[in-house]
């Protein structure tokens, strides 16, 4: 009553087409949840037809015409093989009857329906006649007793001891099942000796108060006599035989077990709701016809318990095969003028339901395959030009007869009503799902429901699936499971509106509330991502390799928005961002990274990125890291935006206080059938960036591409410190991280850190200036660029490098651009603060005097914290290098400082990664003027270069890693 309490809301909010309790449930829970129940549902209502139609066999054979069976048992153990075999024959039979009965048309079901109707109100109306008639005239129905003690009739003829014929006491048969011998002075069983053999009524009648003695539960272990409370007995055995012919318990009985027996019996309440579109009103059939129904049939059930309680013997009720009765059925017996009304009215009940069953279930399969949530049943949806379910049909009555030639469905039986408890759970769940949400389109007809009734009514279908047979439940949860996995892997994605998505807004807006109040703390930091990816890039090739690193790094399980930007109007270029949308989820799905999609369109791309920082995501639900691929072959690029919009976005990630990520030779990342089977991810930790050079490497370790790779971690040492302090404050500071890493502290002297050559940098700034003035092809820019990087290179040489690591190419003639001066470099610690003196000669002036020149470069240290390692010490000019705000554009001897510090870090690093399957390197600040960006960039590139892969990483500030649980 409770779950149609809840389909008749459901039906009455809305039309319901063909498919019944399956459209409910896929509308208001999604079509995994209905494609899963929807077919188990009709499984159970295809093997239910199968079940009705065996029922019908064997009523005909057994009780109607015995003399039609076509198999015979000519020994007593061949019975049960003999009898399967006539419901096999006649099962098949019926089913091709009703089947075409159904085939021809569903107004011929109608009408045989209501010959059927008849014929069963008529058994019940006689049932209840009976009853009347046994508080006059009980009917002569005796049980033979041996004590208080049922005995077997089908074991004897007379229910006595010994009979008199003439003048001579003989024993019965029933003596010979007692006794040793047939003579009276046999040794027969104390029990038997001591009690006498009585013959009560099993059927008293209503005014016989039996009611009394029934009114109690009497629950029994399995293979206990069935005896009677009220009548006394002398003597008692330990053990009784199996041979006497007493009437034992089959199964024991309890509470759980007997709803488990009682519960089919009203599993016929969906039969309406299946044939939904075949009603001409279904908002108002379904309610009216269901709940009318269940409390008719609630009535019969009940009263009909009532009433058998108060007219027949407890010991017949206990007695479940009739063993007691000779096979006789109770209830036709009881019933008024004749035991025939019952027993035509059980076989046109049975009919009837079969008829119904094979109606109803194919078109629950129509529904699901019109649906197209399962490819495999997309056949079943066609059928004739009235919409008949030809195919379904023919499919429901193939397997319907495969269960009649398994003809012994005991073990099935349960599967299939657990399969019906689902579908009721399934909808009580769904009323009480769009109840709770309130969701503007929840306005149903029928107002006589509540979320409660719903619930309990959830609550008590999941409890009589594990009381009848918890195993079996267990069964029936699995394959619904698998359905609705193999729905949500290969089903087509359906947009109905349910409740599951409604739950699913509601739950993310109330947890974007509760994620408001403020950053997250250190321990549920997740690296968020925002992917950029450039509109004008090959999707397929370099950007599907970021989108690869992106889900890579997505052990964190955070968020990942992958965005891009078109240059132009919003009103002209909507169209263009709306397919690139569409293609950048294509690439995701192929990428196999999950996460969100966004294209803007401005009119520049940097501001349409600083936007996309400014905007991206909600609440607590934002993005905290920026990942970008570097921009490729940006020397060769007539457009200085190609590397402009790059530093704006390094800047704009800056000022948003994100995480930047640059991977550098994308083309070399690997993709995501890629495997790395051995190699090292090397980290080179130059300046404390809250950890998440850290933990970057761990993430990239939980993917099976990095799963093999060891971590190393680098760090620099200068000569005064005390490396293998070091090495073991580190060592200690990642053991209490938890994270497993070689450590290995690479000392360079101060010497080597300044003794770098000033060629280099003063070709790069005046090949600048020459490029800003020239006009060069595209070629010719090439051929320029490269002459100065060997000639760079020759010049490093010649100032007396010792270094062999040194030596990247061979000796060539030094050219023009080097023919200056250099008399000395020498950087100079300042001890009394915390900058760096910088004092270089230049080139002598026309007078012949020298100026030397002073900078003083600041560097703040960062507060020591509980996460930092302790005792980290880094060399001044290294620090400067990797300073949050560097000054880029003050000085060119700056730029000389800077750039030979970055050849010598990047000897260093090749010396030690260079066969690293990936280098993770601190990235410094950009620079804050647009003056030093070209050189900002040929920085970074010395600093790479040779490197395979590289992720150059900026922390936000903060802490992302603790040592703390």
């Amino acid at each position: 009553m409770l779950t149609a309490i809840s389909m008749s809301a459901i039906a009455t909010n809305g039309v319901v087409p063909a498919g019944g309790s399956y459209f409910m449930i896929s509308r208001s829970l999604g079509p995994e949840f209905g494609g899963a129940v929807g077919l188990c549902f009709y499984l159970g209502t295809t093997f239910a037809a199968a079940m009705y139609i065996l029922g019908a066999v064997e009523i005909m054979i057994m009780y109607i015409s015995p003399a039609a069976a076509i198999f015979n048992a000519d020994k007593p153990e061949d019975e049960a093989s003999a009898m399967l075999n006539n419901m096999r024959v006649y099962g098949t039979c019926f089913l091709t009857c009703m089947a075409t009965v159904v085939f021809v048309g569903v107004k011929y079901v109608n009408k045989f329906a209501s010959i059927f109707l008849l014929c069963v109100i008529g058994s019940i109306v006689s049932i209840y006649v009976g009853v009347v008639k046994t508080a006059i005239e009980p009917p002569q129905f005796p049980v033979c007793m041996l004590g208080n003690r049922t005995l077997n009739q089908n074991d004897f003829d007379e229910c006595s001891k010994t009979v008199i014929q003439g003048n001579d006491t003989i024993t019965t048969l029933l003596w010979s099942h007692f006794c040793d011998s047939t003579m009276l002075n046999a040794t027969c069983d104390p029990y038997f000796a001591a009690n006498n053999i009585t013959e009560i009524q099993g059927i008293p009648g209503i005014s016989s108060g039996i009611i009394r003695v029934n009114l109690m539960n009497t629950y029994q272990k399995s293979e206990e006599l069935v005896e009677n409370p009220k009548m006394k007995s002398v003597g008692t055995e330990d053990v009784v035989k199996r041979s006497f012919p007493y009437i034992f318990t089959d199964i024991a009985t309890s509470f759980t077990v007997l709803v488990g027996i009682f519960f089919p019996s009203v599993t016929g309440i969906m039969a309406g709701s299946n044939r939904s579109g075949d009603l001409k009103d279904a908002q108002k059939s379904i309610p009216i016809g269901t709940i009318m129904a269940i409390a008719t049939t609630s009535t019969v059930y009940l009263s009909s318990v009532v009433l058998f309680g108060a007219c027949v013997e407890l010991v017949v009720l206990k007695d479940k095969f009739g063993e007691a009765v000779n096979g006789n059925l109770v209830v036709a017996t009881l019933a008024w003028p004749s035991p025939w009304v019952i027993v035509i009215g059980s076989f046109f009940s049975t009919v009837g339901a079969g008829l119904q069953s094979l109606t109803g279930a194919p078109r629950l399969l129509q529904a699901i395959a019109k649906d197209n949530i399962i490819p495999l049943l997309q056949v079943f949806g066609h059928g004739k030009a009235n919409g008949e379910p030809t195919w379904a049909l023919l499919l429901t009555a193939l397997i319907a007869e495969m269960g009649i030639l398994i003809a012994s469905l005991d073990m099935v039986a349960p599967i299939l009503s657990m399969f019906f408890l689902m579908c009721y759970m399934f909808v009580n769940l769904a009323c009480a799902l769009q109840t709770l949400l309130c969701t503007p389109n929840w306005r149903p007809r029928f107002k006589f429901y509540h979320w409660a009734l719903s619930f309990l009514g959830m609550s008590m279908c999941l409890a009589i699936m594990f009381i009848s047979s918890w195993y079996y439940a267990l069964i029936a949860m699995m394959i619904a499971g698998i359905i609705y996995k193999y729905i949500e892997y290969r089903g087509a994605e359906k947009e109905w509106g349910d409740g599951i998505r409604g739950l699913h807004l509601s739950a993310a807006r109330y947890a974007l509330f509760r994620l408001q109040d403020g950053p997250p703390h250190t321990k549920n930091w997740r690296p968020q991502l925002l992917v950029l990816l450039k509109p004008n890039e090959d999707l397929k090739n370099r950007q599907a390799r970021l989108l690869s690193l992106a889900s890579q790094l997505k052990a964190g399980k955070g968020l990942t928005i992958v965005a891009s930007v078109l240059p132009g109007s919003y009103l002209e270029g909507r169209r263009e961002a709306t397919e690139f949308e569409q293609t950048i989820r294509r690439l995701m799905d192929a990428e196999k990274v999950k996460g969100f999609c966004q294209v803007v369109v401005s009119s520049s791309v940097s501001d349409g990125i600083s936007h996309l920082v400014q905007s991206c995501g909600l609440s607590a639900m934002r993005p905290n890291a920026v990942l970008v691929g570097w921009p490729f072959r940006w020397r060769q690029s007539e457009d200085p935006r190609t590397w402009k919009n790059f530093i704006d976005t390094i800047r704009v990630a800056t000022m948003a206080q994100n995480a930047l990520l640059v991977a550098k030779n994308l083309a070399m990342f690997p993709g995501r059938s890629d495997r790395f089977t051995e190699g090292t991810i090397d980290v080179w930790w130059i300046v404390h960036d809250g950890g998440l050079l850290m933990l970057l490497p761990f993430l990239l370790q939980q993917d099976k591409v990095w799963r093999k790779c060891k971590m190393r971690i680098f760090t620099v040492a200068q000569l005064e410190d005390n490396s293998i302090q070091m090495k073991k404050d580190l060592a200690t500071f990642l053991y209490h991280l938890r994270i497993n890493a070689d450590i290995e502290v690479v000392e360079m002297h101060d010497g080597d850190i300044s003794a770098y050559t000033y060629e280099r940098t003063l070709v790069m700034e005046q090949r600048s200036k020459m490029l800003q003035q020239m006009h060069l092809s595209k070629i010719e820019r090439v051929m320029e660029i490269q002459s100065m990087t060997d000639g760079s290179r020759n010049s490093i040489r010649r100032k007396g490098n010792t270094n062999p690591a040194m030596e990247l190419s061979p000796p060539e003639q030094k050219p023009a651009a080097d023919e200056v001066n250099i008399e000395e470099i020498q950087l100079i610690k300042d001890g009394e603060s915390p900058g760096v003196t910088l004092t270089m000669n230049t080139p002598k002036n026309t007078e012949g005097s020298s100026k030397g020149v002073q900078l003083q470069l600041p560097w703040s240290v960062p507060e020591p914290s509980s996460d930092r390692s302790p005792g980290r010490h880094t060399p001044e000019g290294l620090k400067q290098i990797f300073d949050l705000k560097p000054e880029w554009e003050r000085l060119d001897k700056s730029n000389v400082r800077r750039m030979h510090t970055a050849v010598r870090l990047n000897e260093v690093i090749l010396g030690k990664s260079q066969n690293a399957k990936l280098v993770l390197l601190n990235m410094p600040g950009a620079p804050s003027t647009e003056k030093g960006e070209q050189n900002y960039m040929e920085f970074l590139e010395v600093l790479t270069e040779g490197l395979e892969r590289v992720l150059l990483v900026r922390g936000s500030g903060r802490e992302v890693i603790t040592i703390y649980s």
